[in-house]
Protein backbone atom coordinates (compact mmCIF):
# COMPACT_ATOMS: atom_id res chain seq x y z
CA UNK A 1 0.00 0.00 0.00
CA UNK A 2 1.34 3.42 -0.98
CA UNK A 3 2.55 5.72 1.78
CA UNK A 4 2.29 9.52 1.75
CA UNK A 5 3.48 12.27 4.00
CA UNK A 6 0.85 13.49 6.43
CA UNK A 7 -0.63 16.98 6.04
CA UNK A 8 -2.47 19.14 8.55
CA UNK A 9 -4.02 22.37 7.29
CA UNK A 10 -5.26 23.24 10.76
CA UNK A 11 -1.96 24.59 12.00
CA UNK A 12 -0.12 27.88 12.33
CA UNK A 13 3.29 28.43 10.80
CA UNK A 14 5.59 31.42 10.86
CA UNK A 15 6.97 32.09 7.38
CA UNK A 16 9.86 34.49 6.86
CA UNK A 17 9.24 36.67 3.80
CA UNK A 18 11.52 39.26 2.27
CA UNK A 19 9.14 41.74 0.66
CA UNK A 20 11.71 43.03 -1.82
CA UNK A 21 12.25 39.52 -3.18
CA UNK A 22 8.54 39.15 -3.95
CA UNK A 23 8.73 42.05 -6.43
CA UNK A 24 10.55 40.32 -9.25
CA UNK A 25 11.97 42.35 -12.18
CA UNK A 26 9.86 42.13 -15.30
CA UNK A 27 6.58 42.11 -13.38
CA UNK A 28 4.03 44.91 -13.12
CA UNK A 29 4.35 45.05 -9.33
CA UNK A 30 8.10 45.61 -9.67
CA UNK A 31 7.52 48.35 -12.26
CA UNK A 32 5.15 50.36 -10.05
CA UNK A 33 7.43 49.80 -7.02
CA UNK A 34 10.44 51.12 -8.94
CA UNK A 35 8.66 54.05 -10.58
CA UNK A 36 6.96 55.26 -7.40
CA UNK A 37 10.11 54.97 -5.28
CA UNK A 38 12.68 56.17 -7.82
CA UNK A 39 11.06 58.26 -10.57
CA UNK A 40 7.84 59.89 -9.37
CA UNK A 41 7.52 62.98 -7.19
CA UNK A 42 4.68 62.31 -4.75
CA UNK A 43 4.99 65.66 -3.00
CA UNK A 44 1.88 66.69 -4.98
CA UNK A 45 -0.10 64.78 -2.34
CA UNK A 46 1.60 66.35 0.69
CA UNK A 47 -0.39 69.63 0.89
CA UNK A 48 -3.52 67.55 1.56
CA UNK A 49 -2.11 66.31 4.86
CA UNK A 50 -2.45 68.58 7.94
CA UNK A 51 -0.77 66.40 10.57
CA UNK A 52 2.76 67.87 10.61
CA UNK A 53 2.37 69.31 14.10
CA UNK A 54 -0.16 66.93 15.58
CA UNK A 55 -2.35 63.94 14.91
CA UNK A 56 -1.56 60.36 13.98
CA UNK A 57 0.91 59.49 11.19
CA UNK A 58 -0.86 58.91 7.88
CA UNK A 59 -0.33 56.12 5.39
CA UNK A 60 2.37 57.07 2.90
CA UNK A 61 0.82 58.02 -0.49
CA UNK A 62 3.46 55.76 -2.07
CA UNK A 63 2.02 52.73 -0.26
CA UNK A 64 -1.57 53.58 -1.12
CA UNK A 65 -0.71 54.30 -4.73
CA UNK A 66 1.15 51.01 -5.15
CA UNK A 67 -1.65 48.82 -3.84
CA UNK A 68 -4.36 50.75 -5.73
CA UNK A 69 -2.55 50.60 -9.07
CA UNK A 70 -1.78 46.91 -8.60
CA UNK A 71 -5.39 46.21 -7.61
CA UNK A 72 -6.73 48.11 -10.62
CA UNK A 73 -4.39 46.14 -12.89
CA UNK A 74 -6.14 42.98 -11.62
CA UNK A 75 -9.62 44.40 -12.12
CA UNK A 76 -10.16 45.07 -8.39
CA UNK A 77 -11.78 48.46 -7.72
CA UNK A 78 -13.61 47.71 -4.47
CA UNK A 79 -11.79 49.35 -1.54
CA UNK A 80 -13.03 46.57 0.78
CA UNK A 81 -11.56 43.93 -1.50
CA UNK A 82 -8.26 45.84 -1.71
CA UNK A 83 -8.11 45.85 2.10
CA UNK A 84 -8.76 42.09 2.13
CA UNK A 85 -5.99 41.56 -0.44
CA UNK A 86 -3.57 43.47 1.81
CA UNK A 87 -4.44 41.01 4.59
CA UNK A 88 -4.13 37.80 2.57
CA UNK A 89 -2.13 38.28 -0.66
CA UNK A 90 1.69 38.10 -0.58
CA UNK A 91 2.23 40.61 -3.42
CA UNK A 92 -0.09 43.13 -1.76
CA UNK A 93 1.75 42.56 1.53
CA UNK A 94 5.05 43.19 -0.23
CA UNK A 95 3.83 46.41 -1.85
CA UNK A 96 2.28 47.68 1.39
CA UNK A 97 5.15 46.49 3.63
CA UNK A 98 2.64 44.34 5.51
CA UNK A 99 0.40 47.27 6.40
CA UNK A 100 -3.38 47.06 6.01
CA UNK A 101 -4.98 50.42 5.21
CA UNK A 102 -8.67 50.58 6.10
CA UNK A 103 -11.03 50.49 3.13
CA UNK A 104 -12.24 54.01 3.95
CA UNK A 105 -8.65 55.26 3.68
CA UNK A 106 -8.28 53.60 0.28
CA UNK A 107 -11.61 54.95 -0.98
CA UNK A 108 -10.80 58.44 0.26
CA UNK A 109 -7.40 58.42 -1.47
CA UNK A 110 -8.95 57.55 -4.85
CA UNK A 111 -11.80 60.06 -4.61
CA UNK A 112 -10.22 62.99 -2.74
CA UNK A 113 -7.14 63.81 -4.84
CA UNK A 114 -8.14 64.15 -8.52
CA UNK A 115 -5.75 67.10 -9.05
CA UNK A 116 -2.83 65.15 -7.59
CA UNK A 117 -3.68 62.12 -9.75
CA UNK A 118 -3.73 64.43 -12.78
CA UNK A 119 -0.23 65.67 -11.88
CA UNK A 120 0.93 62.08 -11.42
CA UNK A 121 -0.47 61.07 -14.82
CA UNK A 122 1.50 63.95 -16.33
CA UNK A 123 4.70 62.71 -14.68
CA UNK A 124 4.12 59.26 -16.17
CA UNK A 125 3.75 60.82 -19.64
CA UNK A 126 7.05 62.65 -19.13
CA UNK A 127 8.78 59.42 -18.10
CA UNK A 128 7.39 57.73 -21.23
CA UNK A 129 8.94 60.50 -23.31
CA UNK A 130 12.27 60.19 -21.48
CA UNK A 131 12.23 56.44 -22.15
CA UNK A 132 11.75 57.09 -25.88
CA UNK A 133 8.26 55.58 -25.99
CA UNK A 134 6.45 58.56 -27.57
CA UNK A 135 6.92 59.20 -31.27
CA UNK A 136 4.62 62.24 -31.67
CA UNK A 137 3.94 61.07 -35.21
CA UNK A 138 0.22 60.36 -34.86
CA UNK A 139 -2.36 60.72 -32.09
CA UNK A 140 -5.55 58.66 -32.30
CA UNK A 141 -8.49 59.86 -30.19
CA UNK A 142 -11.42 57.71 -29.09
CA UNK A 143 -13.75 57.17 -26.16
CA UNK A 144 -14.90 54.39 -23.85
CA UNK A 145 -18.49 54.77 -22.60
CA UNK A 146 -18.99 53.17 -19.19
CA UNK A 147 -21.67 53.23 -16.48
CA UNK A 148 -20.87 54.95 -13.20
CA UNK A 149 -22.19 54.98 -9.65
CA UNK A 150 -25.45 56.64 -10.69
CA UNK A 151 -28.90 55.27 -11.50
CA UNK A 152 -30.60 56.13 -14.80
CA UNK A 153 -33.98 55.75 -13.02
CA UNK A 154 -33.25 59.07 -11.33
CA UNK A 155 -32.77 60.88 -14.65
CA UNK A 156 -35.11 63.33 -16.34
CA UNK A 157 -35.72 66.94 -17.24
CA UNK A 158 -36.92 69.13 -14.39
CA UNK A 159 -40.50 68.87 -15.66
CA UNK A 160 -40.22 65.07 -15.82
CA UNK A 161 -38.82 64.97 -12.28
CA UNK A 162 -41.64 67.22 -11.04
CA UNK A 163 -44.15 64.84 -12.61
CA UNK A 164 -42.42 61.88 -10.95
CA UNK A 165 -42.48 63.67 -7.59
CA UNK A 166 -46.21 64.38 -7.93
CA UNK A 167 -46.92 60.72 -8.78
CA UNK A 168 -45.01 59.62 -5.67
CA UNK A 169 -47.01 62.08 -3.57
CA UNK A 170 -50.26 60.53 -4.84
CA UNK A 171 -48.98 57.03 -4.03
CA UNK A 172 -48.05 58.15 -0.50
CA UNK A 173 -51.54 59.59 0.06
CA UNK A 174 -53.11 56.39 -1.23
CA UNK A 175 -51.00 54.21 1.10
CA UNK A 176 -51.79 56.43 4.09
CA UNK A 177 -55.50 56.23 3.25
CA UNK A 178 -55.37 52.42 3.05
CA UNK A 179 -53.47 52.24 6.33
CA UNK A 180 -56.11 54.38 8.07
CA UNK A 181 -58.84 52.06 6.75
CA UNK A 182 -57.09 49.10 8.38
CA UNK A 183 -56.84 51.01 11.65
CA UNK A 184 -60.59 51.85 11.65
CA UNK A 185 -61.52 48.26 10.93
CA UNK A 186 -59.14 47.03 13.65
CA UNK A 187 -58.06 44.46 11.14
CA UNK A 188 -55.87 41.53 12.13
CA UNK A 189 -54.06 41.79 8.80
CA UNK A 190 -50.80 42.88 10.41
CA UNK A 191 -48.73 41.76 7.43
CA UNK A 192 -50.56 44.12 5.08
CA UNK A 193 -50.23 46.98 7.56
CA UNK A 194 -46.51 46.29 7.82
CA UNK A 195 -46.14 46.34 4.04
CA UNK A 196 -48.02 49.63 3.81
CA UNK A 197 -45.80 51.22 6.46
CA UNK A 198 -42.70 50.04 4.60
CA UNK A 199 -44.07 51.40 1.30
CA UNK A 200 -44.83 54.77 2.89
CA UNK A 201 -41.29 55.00 4.30
CA UNK A 202 -39.72 54.07 0.94
CA UNK A 203 -41.91 56.46 -1.04
CA UNK A 204 -41.33 59.26 1.45
CA UNK A 205 -37.54 58.92 1.02
CA UNK A 206 -37.89 59.01 -2.78
CA UNK A 207 -40.19 62.05 -2.58
CA UNK A 208 -37.78 63.98 -0.33
CA UNK A 209 -34.84 63.07 -2.57
CA UNK A 210 -36.52 64.46 -5.68
CA UNK A 211 -37.99 67.45 -3.86
CA UNK A 212 -34.65 68.53 -2.39
CA UNK A 213 -33.01 68.25 -5.80
CA UNK A 214 -35.69 70.35 -7.50
CA UNK A 215 -35.37 73.12 -4.89
CA UNK A 216 -31.73 73.77 -5.79
CA UNK A 217 -31.32 72.49 -9.36
CA UNK A 218 -31.44 74.53 -12.52
CA UNK A 219 -32.11 73.12 -16.00
CA UNK A 220 -29.14 71.29 -17.44
CA UNK A 221 -28.53 72.54 -20.97
CA UNK A 222 -26.95 70.59 -23.80
CA UNK A 223 -23.92 71.77 -25.73
CA UNK A 224 -25.47 71.70 -29.21
CA UNK A 225 -25.93 74.98 -31.08
CA UNK A 226 -29.67 74.75 -30.62
CA UNK A 227 -29.39 74.64 -26.86
CA UNK A 228 -32.12 72.70 -25.19
CA UNK A 229 -32.60 71.05 -21.84
CA UNK A 230 -31.13 67.60 -21.37
CA UNK A 231 -31.84 65.09 -18.64
CA UNK A 232 -30.51 65.83 -15.18
CA UNK A 233 -29.65 63.10 -12.70
CA UNK A 234 -30.33 63.28 -8.98
CA UNK A 235 -27.55 60.92 -7.86
CA UNK A 236 -24.84 62.42 -10.11
CA UNK A 237 -25.86 65.43 -12.14
CA UNK A 238 -22.53 65.58 -13.99
CA UNK A 239 -23.10 62.14 -15.52
CA UNK A 240 -25.20 61.51 -18.61
CA UNK A 241 -27.69 59.00 -19.90
CA UNK A 242 -25.60 57.24 -22.55
CA UNK A 243 -26.62 54.78 -25.25
CA UNK A 244 -23.97 52.45 -26.64
CA UNK A 245 -23.73 48.91 -27.99
CA UNK A 246 -23.92 47.81 -24.34
CA UNK A 247 -27.36 49.37 -23.90
CA UNK A 248 -28.53 52.54 -22.17
CA UNK A 249 -26.98 53.50 -18.84
CA UNK A 250 -26.03 56.43 -16.63
CA UNK A 251 -22.33 57.09 -16.81
CA UNK A 252 -19.35 58.85 -18.36
CA UNK A 253 -17.33 58.78 -21.55
CA UNK A 254 -13.62 58.22 -20.92
CA UNK A 255 -11.70 59.83 -23.80
CA UNK A 256 -8.06 59.00 -24.49
CA UNK A 257 -5.49 60.29 -26.98
CA UNK A 258 -3.03 57.52 -27.86
CA UNK A 259 0.39 57.93 -29.46
CA UNK A 260 1.09 55.58 -32.35
CA UNK A 261 4.66 54.47 -31.52
CA UNK A 262 4.02 52.40 -28.37
CA UNK A 263 0.34 53.18 -27.65
CA UNK A 264 1.12 55.59 -24.84
CA UNK A 265 -1.89 57.58 -23.61
CA UNK A 266 -0.83 61.24 -23.73
CA UNK A 267 -4.17 62.69 -22.63
CA UNK A 268 -7.10 61.22 -20.70
CA UNK A 269 -10.32 62.97 -19.69
CA UNK A 270 -13.81 61.98 -18.62
CA UNK A 271 -16.90 63.68 -20.03
CA UNK A 272 -20.45 63.47 -18.76
CA UNK A 273 -22.05 63.54 -22.21
CA UNK A 274 -22.87 60.82 -24.67
CA UNK A 275 -21.94 62.72 -27.84
CA UNK A 276 -18.28 62.83 -28.68
CA UNK A 277 -18.04 65.68 -31.17
CA UNK A 278 -17.78 68.37 -28.48
CA UNK A 279 -14.90 66.54 -26.72
CA UNK A 280 -12.41 66.87 -29.59
CA UNK A 281 -11.45 70.49 -28.97
CA UNK A 282 -10.87 70.12 -25.19
CA UNK A 283 -8.77 67.01 -25.83
CA UNK A 284 -6.59 68.72 -28.44
CA UNK A 285 -6.13 71.79 -26.28
CA UNK A 286 -5.35 69.58 -23.30
CA UNK A 287 -2.58 67.81 -25.24
CA UNK A 288 -1.04 71.10 -26.39
CA UNK A 289 -1.11 72.55 -22.87
CA UNK A 290 0.35 69.38 -21.35
CA UNK A 291 3.27 69.38 -23.79
CA UNK A 292 3.86 73.06 -23.00
CA UNK A 293 3.91 72.41 -19.23
CA UNK A 294 6.32 69.50 -19.66
CA UNK A 295 8.58 71.58 -21.91
CA UNK A 296 8.27 69.10 -24.77
CA UNK A 297 6.81 71.46 -27.39
CA UNK A 298 5.37 74.96 -27.60
CA UNK A 299 2.80 73.74 -30.11
CA UNK A 300 2.87 70.02 -30.83
CA UNK A 301 0.56 70.40 -33.86
CA UNK A 302 3.01 72.74 -35.59
CA UNK A 303 5.74 70.12 -35.20
CA UNK A 304 4.12 67.77 -37.70
CA UNK A 305 1.97 65.62 -35.40
CA UNK A 306 -1.06 64.09 -37.11
CA UNK A 307 -4.42 63.73 -35.34
CA UNK A 308 -7.12 61.23 -36.27
CA UNK A 309 -10.49 60.34 -34.76
CA UNK A 310 -13.59 58.46 -35.86
CA UNK A 311 -16.89 59.75 -37.25
CA UNK A 312 -18.33 60.59 -33.82
CA UNK A 313 -15.97 63.58 -33.59
CA UNK A 314 -17.00 65.11 -36.93
CA UNK A 315 -18.89 68.39 -36.92
CA UNK A 316 -18.65 71.62 -38.86
CA UNK A 317 -17.41 73.50 -35.78
CA UNK A 318 -14.67 70.93 -35.18
CA UNK A 319 -13.58 71.07 -38.81
CA UNK A 320 -13.42 74.86 -38.62
CA UNK A 321 -11.30 74.60 -35.48
CA UNK A 322 -8.89 72.11 -37.08
CA UNK A 323 -8.60 74.16 -40.27
CA UNK A 324 -8.22 77.48 -38.48
CA UNK A 325 -5.49 76.19 -36.16
CA UNK A 326 -3.51 74.43 -38.87
CA UNK A 327 -3.89 70.99 -37.27
CA UNK A 328 -3.03 68.10 -39.59
CA UNK A 329 -6.14 66.08 -38.76
CA UNK A 330 -8.16 63.34 -40.47
CA UNK A 331 -11.71 62.94 -39.16
CA UNK A 332 -14.23 61.26 -41.51
CA UNK A 333 -17.87 62.31 -41.88
CA UNK A 334 -20.69 59.76 -41.70
CA UNK A 335 -20.68 59.31 -45.49
CA UNK A 336 -17.01 58.40 -45.69
CA UNK A 337 -17.52 54.66 -46.02
CA UNK A 338 -20.26 55.09 -48.59
CA UNK A 339 -17.87 57.06 -50.80
CA UNK A 340 -15.13 54.43 -50.49
CA UNK A 341 -15.51 51.98 -53.39
CA UNK A 342 -13.52 49.38 -51.45
CA UNK A 343 -16.35 49.23 -48.88
CA UNK A 344 -19.16 49.27 -51.40
CA UNK A 345 -20.70 45.96 -50.37
CA UNK A 346 -20.11 46.27 -46.65
CA UNK A 347 -23.72 47.06 -45.68
CA UNK A 348 -25.09 44.17 -47.69
CA UNK A 349 -22.51 41.84 -46.23
CA UNK A 350 -23.01 42.69 -42.60
CA UNK A 351 -26.70 43.64 -42.68
CA UNK A 352 -28.40 46.44 -40.72
CA UNK A 353 -26.66 47.75 -37.62
CA UNK A 354 -29.80 47.59 -35.50
CA UNK A 355 -32.24 44.67 -35.60
CA UNK A 356 -35.66 45.46 -37.01
CA UNK A 357 -34.45 48.24 -39.32
CA UNK A 358 -33.95 46.14 -42.44
CA UNK A 359 -34.94 47.99 -45.58
CA UNK A 360 -34.66 51.51 -44.14
CA UNK A 361 -31.50 52.20 -46.05
CA UNK A 362 -33.04 51.04 -49.32
CA UNK A 363 -35.48 53.92 -49.86
CA UNK A 364 -34.82 56.51 -52.53
CA UNK A 365 -32.05 58.89 -51.47
CA UNK A 366 -32.23 62.64 -52.08
CA UNK A 367 -30.05 62.20 -55.16
CA UNK A 368 -33.02 60.52 -56.93
CA UNK A 369 -35.01 63.77 -56.74
CA UNK A 370 -34.64 66.58 -59.31
CA UNK A 371 -33.95 69.91 -57.62
CA UNK A 372 -33.79 73.27 -59.41
CA UNK A 373 -32.19 75.92 -57.24
CA UNK A 374 -33.12 78.78 -59.59
CA UNK A 375 -36.84 78.06 -59.66
CA UNK A 376 -36.82 76.51 -56.16
CA UNK A 377 -38.69 73.46 -57.37
CA UNK A 378 -38.34 69.74 -56.82
CA UNK A 379 -39.72 66.72 -58.68
CA UNK A 380 -39.87 63.25 -57.14
CA UNK A 381 -38.72 60.04 -58.91
CA UNK A 382 -42.36 59.37 -59.89
CA UNK A 383 -42.50 62.71 -61.74
CA UNK A 384 -44.71 64.55 -59.25
CA UNK A 385 -43.95 68.13 -58.26
CA UNK A 386 -43.34 68.60 -54.54
CA UNK A 387 -44.27 71.68 -52.55
CA UNK A 388 -41.68 73.90 -50.88
CA UNK A 389 -42.35 73.46 -47.20
CA UNK A 390 -39.69 75.86 -45.90
CA UNK A 391 -36.67 77.90 -46.95
CA UNK A 392 -34.27 78.97 -44.24
CA UNK A 393 -30.69 79.83 -43.49
CA UNK A 394 -28.62 77.40 -41.39
CA UNK A 395 -25.95 78.28 -38.83
CA UNK A 396 -23.22 78.35 -41.50
CA UNK A 397 -24.96 80.75 -43.87
CA UNK A 398 -26.19 78.10 -46.30
CA UNK A 399 -29.75 78.03 -47.61
CA UNK A 400 -31.83 74.94 -46.83
CA UNK A 401 -34.83 73.99 -48.98
CA UNK A 402 -37.26 71.51 -47.42
CA UNK A 403 -39.70 69.88 -49.84
CA UNK A 404 -42.61 67.55 -49.14
CA UNK A 405 -44.68 65.35 -51.40
CA UNK A 406 -48.41 66.05 -51.61
CA UNK A 407 -50.53 63.54 -49.71
CA UNK A 408 -52.66 62.65 -52.71
CA UNK A 409 -49.54 61.96 -54.80
CA UNK A 410 -47.72 59.89 -52.14
CA UNK A 411 -50.88 58.01 -51.07
CA UNK A 412 -51.55 56.51 -54.50
CA UNK A 413 -47.97 56.39 -55.77
CA UNK A 414 -46.91 52.87 -56.86
CA UNK A 415 -43.36 53.66 -55.67
CA UNK A 416 -44.22 54.80 -52.12
CA UNK A 417 -42.84 51.60 -50.57
CA UNK A 418 -39.47 52.40 -52.16
CA UNK A 419 -39.66 56.08 -51.38
CA UNK A 420 -41.01 56.31 -47.80
CA UNK A 421 -39.98 54.75 -44.51
CA UNK A 422 -43.63 54.57 -43.54
CA UNK A 423 -45.95 54.71 -46.59
CA UNK A 424 -49.07 54.59 -44.38
CA UNK A 425 -48.21 58.07 -43.06
CA UNK A 426 -49.74 59.51 -46.23
CA UNK A 427 -53.09 57.78 -45.58
CA UNK A 428 -54.00 60.20 -42.82
CA UNK A 429 -55.04 63.77 -43.59
CA UNK A 430 -52.79 64.93 -40.74
CA UNK A 431 -49.88 62.83 -41.99
CA UNK A 432 -46.96 63.68 -44.21
CA UNK A 433 -45.72 62.78 -47.63
CA UNK A 434 -42.09 62.08 -48.48
CA UNK A 435 -39.80 64.82 -47.23
CA UNK A 436 -36.43 65.73 -48.69
CA UNK A 437 -33.92 68.49 -47.97
CA UNK A 438 -31.41 70.25 -50.22
CA UNK A 439 -28.69 72.62 -49.02
CA UNK A 440 -27.42 75.37 -51.29
CA UNK A 441 -23.94 76.23 -50.11
CA UNK A 442 -22.73 79.79 -50.50
CA UNK A 443 -19.11 78.78 -50.00
CA UNK A 444 -17.14 75.58 -49.36
CA UNK A 445 -17.48 74.50 -45.75
CA UNK A 446 -14.82 73.18 -43.40
CA UNK A 447 -16.52 69.80 -43.69
CA UNK A 448 -15.90 69.88 -47.45
CA UNK A 449 -12.25 70.65 -46.71
CA UNK A 450 -12.03 67.59 -44.47
CA UNK A 451 -13.84 65.42 -47.05
CA UNK A 452 -11.15 66.18 -49.62
CA UNK A 453 -8.44 65.33 -47.09
CA UNK A 454 -9.97 62.08 -45.84
CA UNK A 455 -10.91 60.90 -49.35
CA UNK A 456 -7.36 61.36 -50.62
CA UNK A 457 -4.96 58.44 -50.87
CA UNK A 458 -2.86 59.87 -48.03
CA UNK A 459 -5.96 60.49 -45.90
CA UNK A 460 -7.19 56.91 -46.26
CA UNK A 461 -3.75 55.56 -45.46
CA UNK A 462 -3.44 57.68 -42.31
CA UNK A 463 -6.97 56.95 -41.11
CA UNK A 464 -6.37 53.23 -41.54
CA UNK A 465 -3.94 53.41 -38.58
CA UNK A 466 -6.56 54.76 -36.17
CA UNK A 467 -8.11 51.46 -35.17
CA UNK A 468 -4.80 49.64 -34.67
CA UNK A 469 -3.52 52.47 -32.46
CA UNK A 470 -6.40 53.17 -30.09
CA UNK A 471 -8.67 50.10 -30.07
CA UNK A 472 -6.11 47.70 -28.47
CA UNK A 473 -5.74 50.19 -25.61
CA UNK A 474 -9.44 50.08 -24.79
CA UNK A 475 -9.40 46.31 -25.25
CA UNK A 476 -6.61 46.04 -22.69
CA UNK A 477 -8.35 48.29 -20.15
CA UNK A 478 -11.80 46.75 -20.46
CA UNK A 479 -11.09 43.07 -21.18
CA UNK A 480 -7.73 42.50 -19.46
CA UNK A 481 -8.01 45.01 -16.61
CA UNK A 482 -11.72 44.49 -15.98
CA UNK A 483 -12.72 48.14 -16.38
CA UNK A 484 -16.47 47.77 -16.92
CA UNK A 485 -17.74 50.69 -14.84
CA UNK A 486 -16.63 53.72 -12.85
CA UNK A 487 -17.24 53.26 -9.13
CA UNK A 488 -17.35 56.98 -8.25
CA UNK A 489 -19.67 59.96 -8.66
CA UNK A 490 -18.77 63.40 -9.96
CA UNK A 491 -16.77 64.30 -13.08
CA UNK A 492 -13.54 65.18 -11.22
CA UNK A 493 -13.51 61.92 -9.25
CA UNK A 494 -14.38 59.78 -12.28
CA UNK A 495 -11.64 61.50 -14.29
CA UNK A 496 -9.16 60.66 -11.52
CA UNK A 497 -10.18 57.00 -11.66
CA UNK A 498 -10.00 57.01 -15.47
CA UNK A 499 -6.47 58.47 -15.34
CA UNK A 500 -5.40 55.81 -12.84
CA UNK A 501 -6.40 53.12 -15.33
CA UNK A 502 -4.66 55.00 -18.14
CA UNK A 503 -1.53 55.17 -15.97
CA UNK A 504 -1.59 51.38 -15.78
CA UNK A 505 -1.54 51.20 -19.59
CA UNK A 506 1.48 53.54 -19.70
CA UNK A 507 3.33 51.79 -16.86
CA UNK A 508 2.96 48.45 -18.64
CA UNK A 509 4.57 49.99 -21.73
CA UNK A 510 7.43 51.36 -19.60
CA UNK A 511 7.85 47.91 -18.06
CA UNK A 512 8.08 46.18 -21.46
CA UNK A 513 9.89 48.71 -23.61
CA UNK A 514 11.48 51.28 -21.31
CA UNK A 515 15.26 51.50 -21.46
CA UNK A 516 15.65 51.93 -17.69
CA UNK A 517 13.55 48.84 -16.94
CA UNK A 518 15.64 46.69 -19.25
CA UNK A 519 18.91 47.57 -17.56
Amino acid sequence: MAKFKSYDYNQTSMVVINFEEQLQPGTFEHAIHYLIDERLDLSVFHPQYKNDEGGRPAYDPAILLKIILFAYSKGITSSREIQWCCETNVIFKALSCDTVPHFTTIASFVSSYPESIEALFEQIVLICDQEGLIGNELFAIDGCKLPSNAAKEWSGTLDELKLKRDKIRKKIRHCIKEHKKLDRRRSDDKERARRLEKSITTLDKAFNKIDQFLKTASPRMGKAKQRKEVKSNITDNESAKITSNKGTFQGYNGIAAVDKKHQIIVEARAFGEGQEYHTLRPMLEGIRERYQRLGLSDNIYQDGTIVTADTGYASEDNMQYLNGNGIDAYVPDNQFRLRDKRLGGQKQKHGPRHPGTAGRGEIYPASRFWFNATSKTCVCPAGNAMWLRSEKMDAHGNTQFNFEGRLTDCRHCPQNSQCMHNPSAADDGKGNGRQVRFTLKTKPSATDWMKRRIDSKRGKEIYSHRMSVVEPVFGNLTANKGLNRFSLRGKAKVQGQWQLFCMIQNIEKIMRYGASMAS
